[in-house]
């Protein structure tokens, strides 16, 4: 069976757009919107829109994202302190929130069409906005024009005085983007968090629930699954979107805990991908895994990577925030040979006419280093800070302690609790078989506790 052509092409300077006639909103006249399909190098899909009016010549553009939505939101934050941040590149979705913390002014999602420009561009857009009806106002309502006025200024402040400030942007579908500057290493003033959506959140996006919520609820007793058995699912190629199928097995890791390994596999374009998720109960606490590589053969250890799991190199600067990667069930090696190819082709803003020649230097040296490592040409630590402990690293000596391995377990911080949404979750009226019982049994059993009974002896 012959498939369809893929719709989204890479970018290529012969690829051709799309014009469709359509109604000018400024002047009433028909103008042309030209859509082009494509993929940004080393990010993701976008369809980019550009509408012009011969008759007005207005003229307007957006990017949105064609790509689906991802499993978590992400809340970035970004401390601004000089012009050189002012141009940092910024994808910002239609479903994304941004707010200029000092200035206590927020430019809500659905406001703005997704656009790729930088945090001065923003600025402008906002300025340009509030200013729109500014010569109106200021005759109709003077009072509502000082206000506006006020804030227009202070946002000119911040875009042209070098002042600085506190960039906040928050994105449920996980599809906007800050670069960062100091790229592959951490940024000091970009902090960026993966979040759980709340159920409001899933609404908004139009994100349907279950089709048979009970059917999910059942206990896996009740489903009979055999954790020998792998199980089929039919499902759509993300490269290509020929039909494929997802292959999904329980898997029992000896002294840690039972995971469930999904792996996808295409047929028609090569594509492939593989994804561990952990089974079992949230742990009471996270875990941090610290190993002292010093020989070849700890590249071959075993290691779980969970999505909540961030991995740190203090040597060569590599820090990945949790998320980063997904779930991955693989030896240290073949983790370190993943970076190594995300790093190298799949990070934005790192490649293409648009980069200094520093930067393009200063990511080559990264790579370098991060190749002497995964060939242990050199020795470092490994270290994966999980907080919900779903991360395993294979011990060498078990069952006696590994000498080049730590392990520590810490209280999560509210901040992380909310993140995985386990703030909201409410477990105080289940006893531990996980039976619901009723509120009133609960304070019941709160207010007055059992006394022991006292058997008496039969003389």
């Amino acid at each position: 069976m012959t498939q369809p052509e893929p719709i989204i092409l890479d970018l290529n300077p012969e690829q051709g757009c799309t014009e469709i006639e359509s109604l000018c909103m400024n002047c009433g006249e028909n103008g042309i919107t030209r859509l082009l399909l494509t993929k940004i190098p080393y990010f993701r899909e976008v369809v980019i829109m550009a509408f012009e009016c011969p008759h007005c010549n207005f003229r307007n553009n957006e990017v949105q994202s064609a790509s689906t939505i991802n499993e978590t939101g992400i809340h970035v934050t970004l401390q601004i302190k000089n012009q050189k941040d002012l141009s940092r590149q910024v994808l910002k979705a239609e479903t994304a929130t941004v707010k200029f913390e000092e200035l206590d002014f927020e430019i809500p999602a659905g406001s703005q069409r997704g656009v790729l420009t930088t945090i001065e561009g923003i600025i402008s857009h906002a300025i340009d906005g509030l200013s729109q009806e500014q010569p109106v106002r200021k005759h109709m309502d003077k009072d509502l024009y000082e206000k506006i006025q006020a804030v227009i200024d202070k946002l000119t402040a911040l875009r042209d005085n070098n002042e600085p400030f506190t960039f906040i942007l928050d994105d449920p579908t996980g599809n906007s983007f800050v670069e960062n500057l100091n790229a592959p290493a951490v940024d000091p003033q970009l902090e960026i968090r993966h979040y759980v959506r709340s159920k409001e959140q899933n609404d908004l996006l139009g994100i349907a629930p279950a089709a048979n919520p009970e059917a999910e609820n059942k206990k896996d007793e009740d489903m009979n699954i055999d954790v020998d058995e792998v199980m089929h699912f039919d499902a759509t190629c993300p490269s290509c979107k020929a039909p494929c199928s997802t292959k999904m097995h329980m898997l029992n890791i000896p002294h840690f805990k039972e995971v469930v390994i999904m792996a996808t596999n295409c047929d028609e374009c090569g594509y492939k991908s593989n994804e561990v998720k952990a089974g079992g109960a949230i742990a009471p606490k996270g875990k941090r895994i610290t190993l002292k590589m010093t020989d070849e053969e700890d590249l071959s250890r075993d290691i779980l990577k969970s999505e909540t799991c961030a991995l740190k190199i203090p040597e060569i600067n590599l820090e990945l925030t949790y998320g980063t990667l997904g779930g991955r069930f693989t030896t240290i090696e073949g983790l370190l040979d993943q970076i190594y190819d995300e790093l190298d082709t799949k990070t934005p803003f790192t490649k293409g006419d648009s980069v200094t020649a520093e930067r393009k230097e200063k990511f080559s040296e990264f790579l370098s280093k991060l190749d002497e490592v995964k060939e242990m040409k050199r020795e470092f630590t490994l270290i994966l800070d999980d907080p919900l402990a779903n991360s395993y690293l294979q011990n060498l000596y078990a069952p006696d302690p590994d000498p080049n391995m730590t392990i520590e377990e810490y209280e999560r911080t509210f901040e992380q609790n909310e993140d995985f949404g386990i703030n909201d979750m409410v477990v105080d009226d289940y006893n531990e078989k996980g039976e619901k019982i009723g509120k009133k049994i609960v304070s019941q059993l709160k207010q007055k506790p059992t006394e022991p009974k006292v058997e008496q002896k039969a003389e």
